[in-house]
């Protein structure tokens, strides 16, 4: 089923996202609600009109990606240029997992006494502890991450056009073109899909570790319950890890 088309570091890092893609679509509110502060935050950086606001853009391209009804999307962008609304302020948190697994949060609060005491206590009640920003960012690398859908585009010359717009990973898996890149690049990818007329499902920023650290399973279901209690937290948009996650491994969990 898997056709690698073109991996030049030798090594699939979809695996991690792939399946956290799949988890997170059986949380559709919790991805609504994220993609709803996106547009807020974005609007109120840099105005309501899409032409001239290239976040804007891409969270309103998220949010069709992920079927979002027209009217949520225009109640979040109301939302955002409402000079009275509340204040969404983006925030990073870094802790380790049981053995020592690296968890990098981001978050959008309007409150960040809240969601600090309240991550620090997910962390220690299940055998972590938060760490000081900055101390695990080495592990991670910041990429552009895209989830395409091939539709009748020919794979082959859909590759080299990507390649060509910087492209380090394209990867073909049930008919969608996952396409990493690097981060300098991801302004370079929106442009290319643009003028190919190709709408991503999906397309971020994501940080994605440069190793990963295999556990027996009993540790393993440890640390996966540790990042689905962070990610259910509302003011929680992302949560990654370095944690190697194999299919054995997601069978027996």
């Amino acid at each position: 089923e898997k056709s690698n088309i073109y991996n030049m570091s030798g090594h699939n890092k979809w695996s991690t996202i792939k399946r956290k893609k799949g988890a997170l679509d059986a949380k559709r509110s919790k991805i609504f609600s994220k993609i709803i502060k996106d547009i807020t935050i974005a609007v109120k950086e840099s105005g309501a009109d899409p032409e001239h606001n290239p976040r804007l853009r891409l969270s309103i391209a998220n949010a069709k990606g992920a079927s979002m009804p027209k009217e949520t999307i225009q109640r979040a962008i109301n939302k955002g240029a409402d000079k009275d609304a509340a204040t969404l302020i983006e925030t990073t948190y870094e802790g380790k997992g049981p053995q020592g697994i690296a968890i990098f949060v981001e978050a959008t609060t309007d409150n960040i006494q809240r969601t600090v005491s309240n991550i620090r206590a997910y962390f220690n009640k299940h055998g972590g502890e938060m760490v000081k920003n900055g101390s695990l960012n080495y592990l991670f690398e910041r990429k552009g991450v895209f989830v395409v859908p091939l539709g009748d585009m020919n794979a082959d010359e859909f590759e080299m056009e990507v390649i060509d717009a910087g492209a380090e990973d394209v990867l073909l898996e049930e008919g969608l073109v996952n396409i990493t890149t690097a981060m300098d690049d991801f302004g370079n990818m929106m442009k290319k899909l643009e003028q190919l007329k190709v709408e991503p499902e999906s397309a971020s920023l994501q940080r994605i570790p440069k190793t990963t650290e295999t556990l027996d399973i009993e540790s393993a279901r440890k640390v996966l319950k540790l990042v689905d209690i962070i990610e259910d937290d509302e003011d929680v948009q992302t949560v990654y890890h370095n944690l190697t996650l194999t299919d054995e491994m997601m069978e027996s969990l």
